[in-house]
């Protein structure tokens, strides 16, 4: 029987042959299931495992190419078929999810119910079960968490075909691993995710954009720490310079009750000396600055100098582009044009490695063509790889699980 039939046994709801438009950083699976439970994921993951077949996890592919490119990928486990909200617990702001419901189904659900999963949808048409494998949070984490910290419980499926089940309504974890957060931001390297079980919040009657603009980085301190230090209780403290020669803006999000969140939002424009109150968000709010996308991050108090000192090493190499983020948070997004030359590239990259570190964080390359990822390592250096190895080992000792794909190869 040839794999194709044996998946098509094991996974009913479809099977075919992998085609260009599957390719994940150019590896073309040689097989494509879709399955529209937990159990079909388990049946094809126990053929997986008897034909040596090694496994990437899909979802609406919106962030397929973050990472290294996979060294193999014979099947790729479509979960867009799995895309309900399973069950939406109001009284205890709760929902169980489905790992292929969209975020934007997942809001409309909630919504009929003044709820929602307080995480921003800074890649479109993005997944919770893609969210949740690549750690993406966007400008709430602020105030509600990354999203690991909205993670309740999960069913995963091993990757030999072992169901899992983790977190919320288990009376323990297996194996003495916190297993939510652990697959969050794992890349699906450890398991499929194939359920969520999220903690949701109420959604706000009123929303206000605090702006204050600032000359440049040497005057973003101070705005800064009066935003962190306010009693206005922000959701969200971002900043973005358009232009790496450019001025900067901080924009503050409070949120509430109406009357509150305008008194709040009026006290915070005083102390930073703007008038610009406004009920909705700028333009390029929570999205990414690409086409090529760097991560950076810093201590809070660093947040300024690093993006000073990002600006200059960009500039140095003659770019010019954009960086955003969540001042509030130290997690800073530096996009720049693709045609950057790979030797540049390779050269900002192990500069701002060099900042991020003294810094007290690191810089990775999350989104980048394959000709500008082959002149560097995405991830770069990263401490405790001996223990991630030790976890990958644990849960995925043939290695076949996204080979390769996530920091040091795995």
């Amino acid at each position: 029987m040839s794999v194709l039939e044996e998946l098509g046994r094991a996974c009913p709801s479809r099977a075919r042959p992998g085609e260009p438009a599957d390719s994940v950083g150019g590896v073309v699976p040689e097989v494509v299931v879709t399955p529209r439970d937990t159990l079909e994921v388990a049946g094809a993951l126990r053929v997986a495992a008897e034909r040596g077949l090694h496994v990437v996890p899909r979802g609406a592919g919106t962030k397929l190419e973050w990472g290294n490119s996979p060294r193999y990928a014979e099947l790729i486990v479509d979960l867009s078929g799995m895309d309900e909200v399973v069950e939406h617990e109001s009284d205890d702001l709760v929902a169980r999810v489905e790992a292929g419901a969209t975020l934007t189904h997942l809001s409309e659900v909630t919504g009929g119910k003044g709820q929602r999963f307080p995480v921003d949808e800074v890649v479109a048409g993005s997944t919770v079960g893609g969210v949740v494998a690549t750690g993406l949070s966007g400008p709430a984490r602020y105030l509600h968490g990354a999203v690991r910290d909205l993670v309740l419980g999960a069913t995963m499926v091993r990757a030999d075909g072992v169901i899992v089940r983790a977190g919320s309504k288990v009376v323990k974890n297996v194996a003495g691993y916190d297993l939510t957060k652990l697959f969050t931001g794992s890349f699906g390297t450890l398991g499929i995710l194939t359920e969520l079980v999220l903690k949701l919040k109420p959604v706000p009657i009123a929303r206000r954009f605090v702006v204050a603009s600032c000359a440049g980085p040497g005057d973003l301190g101070p705005p800064l720490a009066v935003s962190l230090g306010s009693q206005s209780a922000p959701t969200a403290i971002e900043v973005e310079r358009a232009h790496l020669d450019g001025p900067l803006q901080l924009c503050v999000l409070i949120e509430g009750r109406q009357h509150p969140t305008e008194e709040r939002a009026a006290e915070l424009a005083t102390l930073l000396g703007t008038s610009d109150v406004r009920t909705s968000a700028p333009p390029g709010w929570g999205t990414l600055p690409g086409p090529v996308t760097l991560k950076l991050t810093a201590v809070l108090s660093a947040v300024p100098e690093l993006v000073e000192v990002a600006s200059s090493l960009a500039r140095g190499h003659g770019l010019d582009g954009t960086i955003s983020g969540s001042a509030g948070s130290g997690v800073l997004f530096m996009g720049i044009s693709e045609d950057v030359p790979p030797e540049d590239f390779a050269e900002l990259t192990t500069g701002l490695r060099r900042a991020c570190h003294g810094f007290g964080g690191h810089a990775t390359v999350l989104q980048a063509p394959s000709s500008l990822k082959a002149a560097v390592d995405v991830w770069g250096p990263v401490p405790g790889m001996d223990l991630m190895r030790r976890v990958k080992d644990h849960f995925d000792p043939a290695r076949r699980l996204s080979p390769g794909r996530f920091v040091g190869g795995i």
